[in-house]
C-alpha cells in the first residue's frame, strides 16, 4: 500500500484506510530521514523530535497503530474511497493542540510545511506530483477522533516517554504532584436574561427556515420584527441592571416586565404553531427537535427572570444554567482575585520528576479532596510512588492517612489550624523542601494553557473530552521531544541541510 493522502472521505460508504508503515513510491522521501535541528526549542520540532522517535521504533509504532486501527478501521470493509492514512491523521491532531492552532493553519502547515511533510510521509522530491490536503479534509478526520482512543495512546506515548527516552527503571519510584486548574468552554458570561435571548433567537432561526422552505407557513412573516424588539428589550434590560442611581429597582422591574411579556407571547406562539409544522425529511424532523429544545429552555429562563427580578427570589445554584449551548459548563471559583470566576470545568493533573503527566481528569461538580482516593487507586495501580505533594484544597484527614498506606512521602498541608504534631511535620525539613517542589507543577499548568488547554473552542462535551485528551498527549510528546533534541544536540554537532 502506499502511504499518501488519496481523496476525500465519503460518510456514506465504506472507508479505506493504509495501514502504519510506509512503502515508497517514486520521488518519496522516507520519514527516517526526516531532519530535524537538535538546537531547535520551537515547539513543533520538538513534537516530530517524538514523533519520528515513535515512528521508528518498531515495538511502539505497532503499539500506537493498533490502537488507531482498533478505533478507526475496525469493523469496517477494506474497500470504498480512501481515507486520510491513521499516521497522517494522528499527526495532525498532535499538531493542532501543541501549537494551539486553528484547524485553518493546520491545514496551511500540513501543505507548505517542510518537515512537517517529510514525517508524514508525503513529501517528494522535485518534478514529481505533490501531494496536498483539502481543508475539509483534515477537519472531518482529526474532529472524528474519540476521546477513548486518546486516553489508550496517552498510555503508550507515556509509557514512551520514560522506558525509552528518560531511561526511567522498572523499580525507580515516582515523585509527584497534583493540582487543578480550569478549562474554559467557548461560552459568553451568561446571565438569565440574556440567556433567554439565546433561546429565543435560536427558535427563531429554526422557524426562518421553515417559513421560507414552505410557503403555507404564514403566521410567520413578521419573523424579523419579533427578532428586533426582543434583542431590544433585553438589551434595556441589561442597561438597566447594569446602571446605578436612583430607583435602579423599579426601572429594572419595568424592563423586566416589557420583555417577559415579549418572551411569553413568543411561546405561546410556537406552541400554537408547532403542530401545523410539517415534517417532510430528516432536515424538518431535527429541526422541530431544536425547537422543542430551544422552546423547553425557554419556559425555564421565562420563570427564572420573573422569579430573581420581579418576585425577588433568591435562585438557588443548581437550578441555574450556564449556557444553553454548552450545558456542561460549570460556575468555577478557585478562590483567586482575578479571574475570580471561570467557566468551564476543573482538570486534575498529576505529574512527575520529569514534567510528565501520569493522569488526568475532567471534574464533574467534584471538589479537589472529592477525588483524591480514586485519584491514588488509579495512579498506584500503574506506578511505584515515593512521593506525592498536594496543596491545601485536597486536604482531609482520611485522603492523608489511606495514601500514607501506600506512600512514604506524602505532602498534604492541613487545612486549618494545626495542632503540635502536624506543626511539627510541616515546619520539617523534607516536608518544605517536597512542598517547595510542588510549586513546579505551576509551570506545567502555564504550558499546558499555552497549548491550548486555557480555552476549548469545539463545541459539545464529546469535543471537550478529546480536546483535553489531546492537549495532554500533545503536551507530553513535546516534553518527549525536547528531551530527544537535548540528547542528540550533545551527541554530535549540528548538520545543515545542504
Amino acid at each position: 500500500m502506499r502511504f499518501a493522502y488519496s481523496g476525500v472521505i465519503s460518510k456514506r460508504c465504506s472507508e479505506m484506510r493504509n495501514r502504519f508503515a510506509q512503502q515508497l513510491s517514486i520521488g518519496q522521501k522516507p520519514i527516517e530521514e526526516t531532519w530535524i535541528n537538535p538546537k531547535s526549542k520551537n515547539a513543533i520540532d520538538e513534537l516530530l523530535a517524538a514523533l519520528k522517535e515513535i515512528y521508528c521504533n518498531k515495538e511502539y509504532n505497532e503499539k500506537i497503530f493498533n490502537i488507531l486501527d482498533k478505533y478507526i478501521r475496525s469493523g469496517k470493509k477494506n474497500t470504498g474511497r480512501k481515507g486520510l492514512d491513521l499516521w497522517v491523521v494522528f499527526v495532525l491532531a498532535q499538531l493542532r493542540l501543541c501549537l494551539n492552532i486553528s484547524y485553518e493553519m493546520v491545514h496551511n502547515l500540513a501543505n507548505n510545511h517542510h518537515a512537517l511533510r517529510y514525517l508524514m510521509g508525503i513529501e517528494r522530491d522535485f518534478g514529481y506530483e505533490r501531494i496536498e490536503f483539502e481543508y475539509q479534509n483534515i477537519y472531518d478526520n482529526v474532529s472524528a477522533l474519540s476521546d477513548e482512543m486518546i486516553i489508550e495512546l496517552n498510555v503508550v506515548i507515556l509509557e514512551f516517554g520514560h522506558r525509552k527516552v528518560f531511561k526511567k527503571k522498572e523499580k525507580t519510584a515516582l515523585r509527584l504532584k497534583s493540582d487543578s486548574f480550569v478549562v474554559e468552554s467557548n461560552v459568553h458570561f451568561p446571565t438569565d436574561y440574556n440567556l433567554l435571548w439565546d433561546c429565543a433567537r435560536k427558535c427563531l432561526d429554526a422557524v426562518s427556515v421553515f417559513f421560507k422552505k414552505y410557503e403555507t407557513i404564514k403566521q410567520w412573516r413578521k419573523l424579523s420584527n419579533w427578532r428586533y424588539e426582543i434583542k431590544g428589550l433585553m438589551r434595556e434590560l441589561g442597561k438597566a441592571s447594569a446602571s446605578g442611581g436612583k430607583n435602579k429597582k423599579d426601572r429594572m422591574e419595568y424592563a423586566a416586565k416589557r420583555y417577559l411579556t415579549k418572551t411569553r407571547a413568543l411561546l405561546k406562539k410556537l406552541n400554537e404553531s408547532l403542530p401545523d409544522f410539517p415534517l417532510n425529511d430528516m432536515q424538518d424532523l431535527s429541526l422541530m427537535i431544536m425547537i422543542e429544545h430551544f422552546v423547553a429552555l425557554m419556559d425555564r429562563h421565562i420563570q427564572l427572570v420573573d422569579r430573581r427580578i420581579l418576585k425577588g427570589e433568591t435562585i438557588t445554584h443548581d437550578e441555574k444554567l450556564f449556557s444553553v449551548f454548552e450545558t456542561y459548563t460549570e460556575w468555577v471559583k478557585k478562590g483567586k482575585s482575578r479571574p475570580n470566576v471561570e467557566l468551564g470545568k476543573k482538570l486534575l493533573i498529576t505529574t512527575d520528576q520529569y514534567d510528565l503527566i501520569v493522569d488526568y481528569q475532567i471534574l464533574n461538580d467534584q471538589q479537589d479532596r472529592d477525588v483524591v482516593i480514586k485519584l491514588a487507586d488509579r495512579v498506584l495501580a500503574r506506578h511505584t510512588v515515593a512521593s506525592w505533594s498536594f496543596d491545601k484544597g485536597f486536604w482531609a484527614q482520611e485522603n492523608k492517612k489511606l495514601l500514607q498506606l501506600e506512600v512514604p512521602k506524602v505532602i498534604l498541608p492541613k487545612l486549618g489550624k494545626l495542632n503540635k504534631i502536624e506543626k511539627d511535620e510541616e515546619s520539617s525539613r523534607a516536608f518544605k523542601r517536597l512542598k517547595n517542589k510542588h510549586s513546579a507543577i505551576e509551570s506545567n499548568i502555564n504550558e499546558l494553557e499555552n497549548r491550548g488547554l486555557d480555552r476549548c473552542p469545539d463545541r459539545g462535551i464529546l469535543h471537550f473530552n478529546r480536546y483535553i485528551s489531546l492537549g495532554v498527549s500533545a503536551y507530553n510528546l513535546k516534553k518527549i521531544g525536547r528531551q530527544i533534541l537535548k540528547f542528540k544536540n550533545e551527541e554530535r554537532p549540528v548538520k545543515f541541510a545542504a
